[in-house]
């Protein structure tokens, strides 16, 4: 996501935090770079033009030139007017506290994604928020469309409407509304049919539809893969509907990133969620300020954390937690852990989500290491017998050997994974005669890590107990080393 955008002003800003003063040529030549950038990324013209002029008329500022720190200055005006561009501080999410049903129309071209995303969006909103849900597809032209819903419906655990051939549309919805009232639905989702293009009759339609079912939230649902066609599509539809936001679907296939930095500018509607993938919970509700920061390299630890609580199970983090508060740490664990990875995105996701981890992520790439690298390791640990997964010392030359060919790895494979184990042994061992995670908390409880992101203490999913939210030790009791961390903060 916005990979060749992100590389492009990296480079760009790299240039200028080496500077130790900027004239104001150096900015507008950056700026000139910058503008580059934007239009390669398929950015549309007027909004490039009002970002440019936003940012230059900041960066010449003489507080900013005469700073300390010039370059960084500039960066930080150039990610509060991409947080600007994007559509500002507030995340704009789904109104759901309207009297039920509440009702969520999609809309869209054909193509676009349209009804994987209702599904997807029932999913969220059965699981994040707890109200019941009910799907109705209204589309009568593509085949199987209607009964594509009822399948997604069943792998979601959402219910749909019943199909009723014949229907049209208008009264689809009307039964719809019906079905919802009768059986207590909180949120009725319709799934509109799509075009090839934008014309009048599908206008029409969408009109008609809505005026039936009133809708609460209209989203125009636009494939970020088709660049600046989305931005124009999405136009289309905000001259004659009345949209309440924007869902941009293969946003992880989207390396350039024009359509979602244009679509709020251009359409003046918020961009509500991104499509993030295949799966049905491959959604992600659309926070400007983390999007800012993951194109200019700054990382999203707040997703990343928020990803870690969904994802890890409480009870194999707590279960963890006590095993390395007496400095234990197997070859399960490091298995668990590397599985964990996998569930959270991979190695290129996590990459992508932390700070200055840039650089790592492109060094990655050109090494040739990515996501199969945490699948041969995995395949490399479930080849060892339980008793070497939890003596990993017993892996004499012999051993190696048939752990390699039951994985289908090399046995210098297999020495590099009982390596990186050994490695976070140690640090498990360390940490104990840091006083265990208590000692940990100490350090960085008030004021520090845990102050800064909640989520990693307190005993939350995903997170070490007591690491956060002070651990109350007394820091006396604590080896000197860390006493002497303690006394510097």
């Amino acid at each position: 996501m916005f990979d060749s955008l992100s590389d492009r002003l990296g480079s760009v800003f790299d240039k200028l935090r080496g500077r130790g003063a900027l004239s104001e040529q150096d900015v507008r030549d950056a700026m000139r770079e910058v503008r580059v950038a934007l239009l390669e990324a398929d950015v549309a013209l007027p909004v490039v033009r009002r970002f440019i002029d936003a940012v230059t008329e900041k960066a010449i500022g003489s507080e900013v030139l005469k700073s300390v720190t010039p370059g960084q200055q500039v960066v930080k005006i150039v990610n509060d007017e991409l947080v600007e561009m994007l559509g500002g501080e507030q995340t704009e999410g789904l109104l759901l506290d309207a009297k039920p049903p509440v009702v969520i129309m999609m809309a869209g071209l054909q193509g676009s994604g349209k009804t994987t995303t209702t599904a997807k969006l029932a999913k969220l909103i059965r699981e994040k928020h707890g109200k019941k849900a009910l799907m109705a597809s209204l589309d009568v032209n593509r085949p199987a469309a209607q009964e594509q819903l009822a399948v997604l419906g069943t792998q979601t655990g959402v219910a749909t409407l019943p199909i009723v051939a014949g229907q049209q549309p208008v009264d689809i919805a009307r039964r719809a509304m019906e079905s919802a009232r009768l059986q207590a639905f909180d949120v009725l989702l319709l799934d509109t049919a799509g075009r090839l293009h934008v014309d009048e009759a599908l206008m029409a339609e969408m009109k008609a539809v809505a005026g039936v079912s009133a809708p609460t939230e209209v989203l125009l649902v636009v494939d970020s893969l088709t660049g600046q066609d989305a931005v124009n599509v999405a136009k289309s539809f905000t001259d004659e509907v009345p949209l309440t936001g924007v869902v941009l679907t293969r946003m992880d296939g989207d390396a350039r990133g024009g359509a979602a930095l244009s679509m709020r500018y251009v359409t003046g509607k918020p961009i509500k969620f991104a499509g993030t993938g295949e799966k049905l919970d491959a959604i992600e509700a659309f926070h400007p300020r983390r999007v800012a920061d993951r194109i200019l390299g700054m990382g999203d630890v707040v997703s990343l954390v928020e990803k870690a609580a969904a994802t890890i199970k409480e009870e194999e983090a707590e279960a963890l937690a006590r095993k390395m508060a007496k400095g234990q740490f197997d070859l399960d664990d490091l298995r668990m852990q590397l599985r964990q990875m996998q569930q959270m995105g991979g190695l290129g996701m996590l990459a992508g989500m932390m700070p200055g981890m840039k650089k790592a992520k492109a060094a990655m790439a050109a090494s040739g290491m990515d996501d199969k690298v945490l699948v041969h390791m995995d395949a490399i640990i479930g080849s060892m017998t339980p008793k070497e997964r939890a003596r990993p010392e017993l892996l004499n030359a012999k051993r190696k050997k048939r752990v390699a060919a039951g994985s289908g790895t090399q046995v210098q494979d297999v020495n590099k994974v009982l390596k990186m184990h050994q490695e976070m042994s140690r640090a498990m061992k360390q940490i104990r005669k840091m006083g265990g995670l208590k000692g940990l908390g100490a350090l960085f409880g008030k004021g520090g890590l845990g102050a800064a992101m909640p989520g990693l203490g307190g005993g939350a999913p995903g997170g070490l107990p007591g690491l956060g939210k002070g651990a109350g030790v007394d820091p006396t009791t604590l080896p000197s080393d860390l006493q002497d961390l303690l006394k510097k903060k």
